[in-house]
């Protein structure tokens, strides 16, 4: 069994627009990640995401970018709680990639895929985790880019 998910949504703005506010660090740091990003989200490129509820920046190895159609990226697993304990940092990654499709109306749908977990327990409950993560990101894009309005701000600190 491949430990693996998928979340998307639809969001009223060009693709171009929606790729630009995941791979320019500028606007990511606007709506995502409350620490801060470094870096463009480029092909061989190795940036850097800092997020309020998980200490300390960390790098994210971006593998492959084909502008306004995929970014792939690779990044440091974390296998969830397991009984109460703190996330496990472990020495595995797990890839992420994100296709961003125009759709005939003017909008984009944004697909995010996860998958690499160790089928363990730990690393379903890591899965689990990461799945809500890129939900919560995936509607804080939507919000942000149709609203202007940063869904995350002060829910982590």
């Amino acid at each position: 069994m491949d430990l693996q998910f998928q979340v998307s949504i639809r969001i009223a703005r060009p693709v171009h627009d929606v790729f630009e506010a995941v791979a320019d660090p500028d606007q990511l740091s606007r709506y995502f990640t409350t620490g801060g990003a470094k870096g463009r989200m480029d092909t061989g490129a190795t940036v850097m995401w800092d997020f309020h509820d998980f200490p300390g920046a960390f790098p994210v190895e971006v593998v492959e970018v084909e502008q306004d159609r995929k970014i792939v990226f690779r990044w440091q697993a974390n296998e969830g709680v397991s009984e109460g304990a703190p996330l496990v940092d472990v020495d595995y990654k797990t890839e992420v990639t994100m296709i961003f499709e125009p759709l005939d109306d003017g909008r984009t749908l944004i697909s995010v895929t996860e998958h690499g977990w160790r089928e363990t327990q730990t690393g379903l409950n890591g899965s689990y985790g990461n799945c809500m993560g890129w939900t919560q990101m995936i509607c804080a894009l939507k919000a942000w880019l149709e609203h202007g309005i940063n869904l995350r701000e002060g829910a982590f600190k």
